[in-house]
């Protein structure tokens, strides 16, 4: 197959072939073709291209991708390794016309996972599929994977593109991807360092990130909302302009804060909102308490939940309330953390704190009601 990626390992399952009197039927009168495959590979190897780092070893074609980590760098490093998807968020991307910026989703999905054990982010693979390849339109897709791996700082080392006719329908296309981080095992933050009187910090995220978006179609569809029309009485955006609010990649701006403060745990908030994602990166006998009144939920679902007549309980389940990570430092450094992440572009706010619980206790999660 004709490798398409960054530096390496891209295929594209695509192509044209004349008819072989021979052979009867080609794979292009299935529904696959070839040349659509290469002509998509050319017009996205100068995004992928920008996207490359020295560790990367060899140029496009390769069946895998190389990357080499550098010798004496590391003392003991730790591979960290996490796969995503943009979910329905593609839906609405598709309906609007409007593809440029999913693939940021997808990047951050993942790499701001690999963070949230002190990793940094080393390189990206995608896997785009599609009913019927569209070069200019697979182009699109992918230059917003590439600007979503310069915005993290890693390669995005190859990936692939595969055309599905009779299985997808024409205009119908998937995005997945993988990444894979290092951190030295001496410094992997997995949450045992929490103590009562930690605080957590909470990074700021507009819009509905990546998550909760099969809630959101409904409401919108239940309501009859035309995605043009403005996101809220008074606006200046419109619906699709809040609902495909790119996600915030707060990978460089977490690391910047590792190698400043002292940090004992990272969330990344996505499916399962605060409830879902907190919890899990604390030990037992903590609790996190959150004081809800101490940050702005994006009006944006506001506005959906009071369409949707969302419980309280639903609401804080399904979106992130306007938080894409929160982070866990001693009293002592909060300051210099939000510092550090004002100096990245990223707003960050005081939103609770930890306490004690019973030794043994499940960690938990407790949040002021509104």
């Amino acid at each position: 197959m004709p490798a398409e990626g960054g530096t390496a390992g891209r295929e594209t399952h695509t192509g044209t072939a004349p008819r072989d009197a021979a052979t009867g039927l080609t794979y292009a009168e299935a529904g696959v073709d070839i040349a659509a495959g290469d002509r998509a590979v050319d017009l996205i190897r100068p995004a992928v291209a920008s996207t490359l780092r020295p560790e990367v070893i060899g140029g496009i074609g390769g069946f895998g991708g190389l990357f080499a980590l550098p010798p004496g760098r590391y003392h003991e490093p730790v591979l960290v390794a996490a796969t995503d998807g943009v979910g329905t968020k593609l839906d609405l991307a598709r309906t609007s016309g409007r593809l440029d910026t999913v693939g940021i989703d997808l990047v951050a999905m993942c790499v701001d996972d690999l963070v949230c054990q002190g990793a940094e982010p080393l390189f990206f693979l995608d896997y785009l599929a599609v009913g019927k390849l569209d070069p200019q339109q697979a182009a699109v897709l992918v230059g917003g994977v590439a600007a979503g791996c310069r915005a993290a700082g890693c390669a995005l080392l190859g990936g692939e593109m595969a055309e599905h006719p009779g299985v997808m329908e024409p205009d119908a296309f998937d995005l997945a991807g993988f990444a894979v981080g290092v951190v030295e095992r001496a410094r992997i933050i997995d949450g045992t360092a929490t103590r009562h009187g930690d605080v957590v910090l909470g990074l700021a995220s507009p819009g509905l990130r990546s998550n909760g978006f099969s809630l959101a179609r409904e409401i919108i569809a239940r309501n009859g909302w035309s995605l043009d029309r403005p996101a809220w009485p008074g606006a200046s955006t419109s619906l699709a302009d809040e609902l495909l609010t790119p996600s915030i990649v707060y990978t460089r701006a977490v690391l910047a804060v590792i190698e400043e403060v002292e940090v004992h745990a990272v969330a990344h908030i996505t499916g399962g909102g605060l409830p879902g994602n907190v919890a899990r990166v604390l030990p037992p006998g903590t609790v996190a308490v959150l004081d809800r009144s101490a940050w702005s939920v994006p009006r944006i679902q506001s506005e959906l939940a009071a369409a949707g007549g969302l419980a309280d309980r639903e609401l804080v389940q399904t979106f992130n309330l306007g938080l894409g990570m929160v982070v866990v430092v001693p009293a002592g450094g909060a300051a210099p953390a939000m510092e550090v992440l004002r100096a990245h572009g990223v707003r960050a706010t005081v939103v609770g704190e930890i306490t004690a619980a019973p030794p043994g206790t499940p960690a938990a999660l407790r949040m002021d009601a509104v």
